[in-house]
Protein backbone atom coordinates (compact mmCIF):
# COMPACT_ATOMS: atom_id res chain seq x y z
CA UNK A 1 0.00 0.00 0.00
CA UNK A 2 1.56 3.32 -1.14
CA UNK A 3 -0.35 5.70 1.91
CA UNK A 4 0.79 3.93 5.31
CA UNK A 5 -0.64 5.05 8.38
CA UNK A 6 2.55 6.64 9.82
CA UNK A 7 2.24 8.68 6.60
CA UNK A 8 -1.39 9.93 6.88
CA UNK A 9 -0.67 10.63 10.74
CA UNK A 10 2.32 12.61 9.34
CA UNK A 11 1.01 14.53 6.93
CA UNK A 12 -2.14 15.22 9.67
CA UNK A 13 0.03 16.53 11.82
CA UNK A 14 1.75 18.87 9.83
CA UNK A 15 -0.70 20.19 8.19
CA UNK A 16 -4.09 19.47 10.65
CA UNK A 17 -4.52 20.29 13.68
CA UNK A 18 -3.06 17.44 15.09
CA UNK A 19 -2.42 13.97 13.63
CA UNK A 20 -5.55 12.73 14.96
CA UNK A 21 -7.61 15.34 13.40
CA UNK A 22 -8.39 14.21 10.07
CA UNK A 23 -11.53 16.57 9.36
CA UNK A 24 -9.96 19.90 8.88
CA UNK A 25 -9.96 21.27 5.54
CA UNK A 26 -6.08 21.90 5.55
CA UNK A 27 -5.38 17.92 6.42
CA UNK A 28 -7.42 16.75 4.17
CA UNK A 29 -6.44 19.42 1.37
CA UNK A 30 -2.87 17.84 1.79
CA UNK A 31 -3.53 14.57 2.12
CA UNK A 32 -5.33 14.77 -1.32
CA UNK A 33 -2.62 16.76 -2.57
CA UNK A 34 -0.32 13.84 -1.90
CA UNK A 35 -2.64 11.45 -3.45
CA UNK A 36 -2.60 13.47 -6.55
CA UNK A 37 1.16 13.29 -7.07
CA UNK A 38 0.98 9.82 -6.35
CA UNK A 39 -1.34 8.87 -8.92
CA UNK A 40 0.11 11.12 -11.49
CA UNK A 41 3.50 9.30 -11.40
CA UNK A 42 1.62 6.07 -11.89
CA UNK A 43 -0.16 7.46 -14.89
CA UNK A 44 2.90 8.40 -16.15
CA UNK A 45 3.79 5.27 -16.56
CA UNK A 46 1.04 3.52 -17.06
CA UNK A 47 -0.76 5.44 -19.65
CA UNK A 48 -3.68 3.28 -20.70
CA UNK A 49 -4.46 2.92 -16.59
CA UNK A 50 -8.40 4.90 -17.00
CA UNK A 51 -9.58 3.81 -13.53
CA UNK A 52 -6.62 5.64 -11.86
CA UNK A 53 -7.14 8.06 -14.54
CA UNK A 54 -11.17 8.49 -13.69
CA UNK A 55 -9.74 8.53 -9.39
CA UNK A 56 -6.93 11.22 -10.49
CA UNK A 57 -9.65 13.45 -11.91
CA UNK A 58 -12.27 12.99 -9.04
CA UNK A 59 -9.68 13.36 -6.52
CA UNK A 60 -8.73 16.88 -8.02
CA UNK A 61 -12.54 17.87 -8.04
CA UNK A 62 -13.14 16.94 -4.88
CA UNK A 63 -9.55 19.42 -3.67
CA UNK A 64 -11.00 22.19 -5.47
CA UNK A 65 -14.47 21.75 -3.53
CA UNK A 66 -12.67 22.09 0.00
CA UNK A 67 -10.13 24.74 -1.20
CA UNK A 68 -13.41 26.72 -2.78
CA UNK A 69 -15.15 26.15 0.67
CA UNK A 70 -12.06 27.34 2.44
CA UNK A 71 -11.66 30.05 0.47
CA UNK A 72 -15.48 31.32 1.34
CA UNK A 73 -15.34 30.24 4.80
CA UNK A 74 -11.48 31.87 5.77
CA UNK A 75 -9.30 33.43 3.30
CA UNK A 76 -6.41 33.46 5.18
CA UNK A 77 -6.17 30.07 5.57
CA UNK A 78 -6.84 29.24 2.05
CA UNK A 79 -4.32 31.42 1.33
CA UNK A 80 -1.92 29.74 4.20
CA UNK A 81 -2.23 26.40 2.66
CA UNK A 82 -2.24 27.32 -1.18
CA UNK A 83 1.33 28.48 -0.52
CA UNK A 84 2.46 26.12 2.19
CA UNK A 85 1.47 23.11 -0.68
CA UNK A 86 2.82 24.83 -3.74
CA UNK A 87 -0.40 24.68 -5.71
CA UNK A 88 -0.46 28.11 -7.37
CA UNK A 89 2.41 29.50 -9.19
Amino acid sequence: MYLAKEKKEEIFEKHGKGKNDTGSAEGQIALFTYRIAHLSEHLKKNRKDFNSERSLVRLVGKRRSLLDYLMKKDIMRYRAIVKELGLRK
